[in-house]
């Protein structure tokens, strides 16, 4: 007999990684006879029950975010700090069991609320409403506090919210997590086991076509049809390591490798002239950089190479729209147009743009970082590594690498740029090699065992 689910996250229907696995997740769910309910703080384009509070953006969750895990700065102590965060915990709670009773919710599956804790408070709210209820729940962790760079734990209160809450010790809270490491740090950090469930896609859909409402996306970013277009789908926050793409980008439009192009054409019987560009194309959002200045560096970096990077993220949505009387395109549509993939994070709780590149058959370039090297690498993906080492930052604490890393992959990357044969054998085998290990049905596999154990 189905259930009533709900998936509860900070927020859904927009195109950062854990709302695009929600989807995913729900329409397995509701292929399996469940019906599930999405709940979070603001909704975007996905239809369900907006709770206000819930949402990681808001000042207040700000506010207790920074305070709880960098620095206690806008509250004079402790004391202070836990009222604030139990007073918005206690009107998120109030509204979350509205939601349960309203849906007749009798299974919970909680988005990274348990474990980055973006806003401090839903952690709480939970918990509480999981214990109330006696509702079974599956604890989904993307990525957990205590993996991000200069986290500190700044108070006696924010050590107690970590202890009880981030996660929680409940026999009624199966945990997930989608990497190996991240299984192998909460055993030994918090004392719990975990089910790893790896991210997937949806391997088995039509490919994704070129039409006449995404024709037009080359021209409406300023490109021609002989320009190249590197894209680089990730949000703008640090640990992407975007200013890796732009020195691949600035590595390709060498001399040299301009006069192999001109010499060779592109891939797809395109030419390329003295008046093609090589352009990086960036369409996330700049939302969640904490650092508030990661992408003014990037546009310092890019201009001082020399390399065109285009910023979209006011045309882009996680699926077709028109905002603002502006023509809105999915991020897939940028995908249609792409020659080539840059995913040069630094490190990944798994890595939803890796999947991306590889459903759209793509070449990738990408940093090795640890999950990829752990989970991934195994597998026999073929890609354009830059290594799995830095070599420092920059001035301006931008990643580095060797530069010789750069020029191999820039090298690559142009081969895959020119021959056609070699592009079409590579994305080929690395698409199926994704199909077989992260496709719907794996994840479908996954679920039957989870909901079973509960």
């Amino acid at each position: 007999m189905g259930k009533n689910i709900a998936i509860l996250h900070y927020v859904a229907g927009f195109t950062d990684g854990v709302s695009l696995e929600m989807n995913k997740w729900k329409h397995v769910l509701e292929g399996m006879g469940h019906r599930v309910f999405l709940c979070a703080g603001k909704m975007g384009t996905a239809a369900g029950t907006t709770i206000e509070e819930m949402d990681h953006h808001r000042p207040d969750a700000k506010l207790l975010s920074y305070n709880t895990f960098r620095t206690l700065r806008d509250y004079p102590d402790a004391i202070t700090y836990r009222a604030e965060l139990q007073r918005l915990a206690a009107v998120i709670e109030a509204k979350l069991l509205a939601f349960v009773d309203d849906n007749r919710i009798n299974m919970l599956i909680s988005e990274n609320i348990w474990s980055v804790a973006a806003n401090p408070a839903v952690a709480i709210a939970l918990a509480n409403v999981v214990q109330k209820c006696n509702l079974p729940a599956l604890a989904h962790h993307h990525d957990f506090y205590f993996e991000r760079p200069n986290f500190a734990l700044t108070n006696a209160a924010a050590v107690e919210l970590a202890d009880y809450y981030l996660p929680p010790h409940n026999p009624l809270i199966h945990h997930i997590v989608i990497n190996s490491l991240a299984q192998q740090k909460l055993a030994e950090r918090k004392g719990i086991s975990a089910t790893v469930v790896p991210n997937v896609f949806d391997f088995d859909a039509p490919d994704w076509q070129l039409d006449k409402y995404n024709a037009d996306f080359r021209t409406q970013i300023g490109l021609s049809e002989d320009d190249i277009l590197v894209l680089q789908a990730t949000r703008l926050v640090t640990r992407k390591g975007i200013e890796l793409a732009l020195d691949i980008v600035h590595a390709l439009n060498s001399q040299q490798r301009r006069i192999q192009l001109e010499r060779h054409g592109l891939y797809d019987g395109r030419k390329f002239t003295t008046d093609s560009q090589i352009v990086l194309v960036l369409p996330g959002q700049a939302r969640d950089d904490l650092t508030g200045r990661y992408k003014a560096l990037l546009t310092e970096k890019a201009k001082q190479l020399g390399v065109e990077a285009i910023f979209i993220e006011d045309i882009i949505g996680e699926s077709r729209e028109t905002r603002n009387g502006q023509k809105v395109y999915s991020l897939w549509d940028t995908y249609i147009h792409a020659d080539f993939v840059t995913y040069p994070s630094l490190w990944e709780g798994w890595g939803n743009q890796l999947l991306e590149a590889l459903r759209a058959k793509l070449p990738i370039m990408l940093f090795e970082y640890p999950v990829y090297q752990a989970d991934i690498k195994d597998k026999g993906l073929r890609v354009v590594s830059l290594g799995n080492t830095l070599a420092g930052h920059d001035a301006n604490h931008l990643a580095t690498v060797a530069p010789e890393n750069i020029e191999l992959a820039a090298d690559q990357a142009l081969a895959y740029l020119i021959d056609a044969d070699l592009r079409r054998e590579t994305t080929e085998h690395n698409f199926r090699i994704a199909k077989k290990y992260y496709s719907l049905n794996t994840l479908r596999k996954h679920i039957h065992q989870l909901i079973r154990v509960e």
